[in-house]
């Protein structure tokens, strides 16, 4: 018989909830915005916990990120400046930094507290992101980032929303307006894309229907793709959308060529994955 070890119950939904072993708590504190946790579990190492939803594990935290950031960066094909909004545990801004094409990567996260964490309790998920001198980390309120970047005539390639769910803490959930979609549009520079992480359709339908119809009021081409994560409980789902650009028209061999051109590595997103995530059903409730 295994050792009997405390327990972390993570909140999948409202109603449901994924009990799991750990090991210890390396972090616990109220930030100015939200509760903060690092904790070690058994099955999926070391995770980063906001309000009761982990955010990532090192044990799957792969399966989220690089298909939250590789379709849009694949899709663009050229990237030279990237936005992320969120992000703060620096593996979005790792997985960004590995197109060659990239000259800047400007990160956004409204909670500096969960940075410092980060740089110091999870190395394997940053990998010295932080470091690089095309990285920009800024501590500030993404909201108000944008308008001074507009004021300013700034343009980006790709912009990667990678905040807490759009049912979570109050600071993310204007980011997912119609209104906030359409300046992240202004931004663009020609070929732009706008790639967001959605929450969960299926535990909740509704914020995630609005997030979707936000999108398809802006942007002429939208896609939309989800993928199973353990840690989580559910699949998370992704919604990109651009003006000129669709993920979805992509070839495996297409975007494996591309890749290569990029000199990019990844552990599960490849070609085969990117047309498999382009073509799955999106997890909905059966109405009995």
């Amino acid at each position: 018989m295994s050792p009997i070890r405390p327990v972390w119950i993570e909140t999948v939904s409202w109603h449901t909830s994924l009990v799991m072993q750990i090991e210890a708590i390396r972090l616990m504190k109220r930030t100015k915005y939200q509760e903060m946790a690092i904790i070690d579990t058994v099955d999926f190492g070391r995770a980063l916990v906001l309000d009761g939803f982990i955010q990532s594990t090192y044990a799957d935290e792969p399966y989220y990120h690089e298909p939250l950031v590789h379709p849009a960066m694949v899709a663009h094909g050229s990237p030279a400046r990237v936005l992320i909004l969120g992000g703060g545990e620096g593996a979005a801004l790792r997985e960004a930094l590995k197109y060659k094409s990239v000259r800047e990567v400007v990160m956004v996260d409204i909670d500096g507290d969960v940075v410092k964490a980060a740089k110091e309790h999870l190395p394997a998920m940053h990998q010295g992101a932080f470091d690089d001198p095309r990285a920009k980390v800024l501590i500030m309120d993404g909201q108000a980032y944008v308008e001074e970047a507009l004021a300013r005539g700034e343009k980006f390639d790709v912009v990667i929303m990678d905040l807490t769910d759009p049912y979570g803490p109050e600071i993310a959930q204007g980011l997912y307006s119609a209104q906030f979609l359409g300046k992240l549009k202004a931004l663009l520079a020609q070929g732009g894309i706008v790639v967001t992480q959605a929450g969960d359709s299926f535990f909740f339908e509704e914020e995630y229907s609005n997030v979707l119809r936000n999108f398809a009021s802006v942007f002429k081409y939208v896609a939309e793709y989800n993928l199973w994560i353990p840690s989580f409980g559910y699949a998370v789902n992704f919604i990109a959308g651009s003006d000129w650009v669709d993920p979805r028209a992509l070839s495996a061999e297409e975007v494996d060529k591309r890749l290569a051109q990029q000199g990019v590595s990844t552990l599960f997103y490849s070609g085969r994955v990117h047309t498999a995530l382009m073509n799955f059903p999106i997890y909905k409730k059966f109405r009995g």
